[in-house]
């Protein structure tokens, strides 16, 4: 794990404060700077359905960030989000680009994209649970975004992403910890991304993980 961003980072106002950097930045008005915080670079979410300024190079549509040997569950989960930003941008069936991905995407190499190493039955079963539950999930995600920036403003890999991860809050059986799952997307985002939408993601998840699975942050439990 990167170990860069914790789970207890960003409270509900500090979440706040960065959604009104970000609709600032987009606005191209700057935003309040952070006690001690450097001025902002200038940089931008990106536009609904347009590629992020701050995604990496060849990262989504075409690349993946790399997963590093004997962790197929991270593999599976890069995977799981390639898929379904894949099946948003091209009305495809989330079935028949899980084919795809199994046939020629997963065991392939980075630089086709592919990801080498992944658990074939999780990356299933997060695509499918995600496409199944779709408005459901969409409308959890939904209900910790602010209502000026609604899950359409959102770079569609990072809503790929926030559509995975709860698909496994809210259908995974309490396995695995709720904290390991945000901890996996947050690493996956760092691949991604190198902009503020990792530090974005997290607080989503954070937020959906604390309604989700209450009894996982109750007092005592570490």
């Amino acid at each position: 794990m990167s170990g860069n961003w914790k789970t207890t980072d960003l409270g509900t106002s500090e979440l706040d404060k960065l959604r009104a950097e970000m609709e600032a930045e987009q606005s191209g008005t700057p935003a309040a700077p952070k006690p001690g915080a450097k001025p902002p670079a200038g940089k931008s979410p990106g536009k609904p359905g347009s590629k992020s300024r701050n995604r990496r190079p060849g990262q989504a549509p075409g690349g993946a960030p790399q997963v590093r040997g004997g962790r197929p569950r991270t593999g599976a989960r890069v995977a799981a989000v390639q898929a379904l930003y894949q099946s948003e941008q091209t009305g495809e069936s989330a079935e028949a680009v899980i084919q795809q991905f199994l046939a020629h995407r997963i065991g392939g190499g980075y630089e086709e994209g592919g990801v080498p190493e992944a658990d074939r039955p999780l990356f299933g079963t997060i695509v499918r649970t995600a496409a199944k539950n779709g408005d459901r999930l969409d409308g959890l995600i939904a209900q910790h975004l602010d209502p000026d920036w609604p899950m359409a403003r959102l770079d569609p890999v990072l809503r790929a992403l926030l559509r995975a991860a709860c698909a496994e809050f809210a259908e995974g059986g309490g396995q695995p910890p709720a904290r390991v799952v945000i901890n996996e997307y947050l690493d996956i985002a760092h691949g991604f991304f190198g902009g503020e939408e990792p530090r974005f993601a997290n607080g989503v998840l954070d937020a959906l993980a604390r309604a989700l699975r209450p009894e996982e942050f109750a007092a005592g439990r570490k």
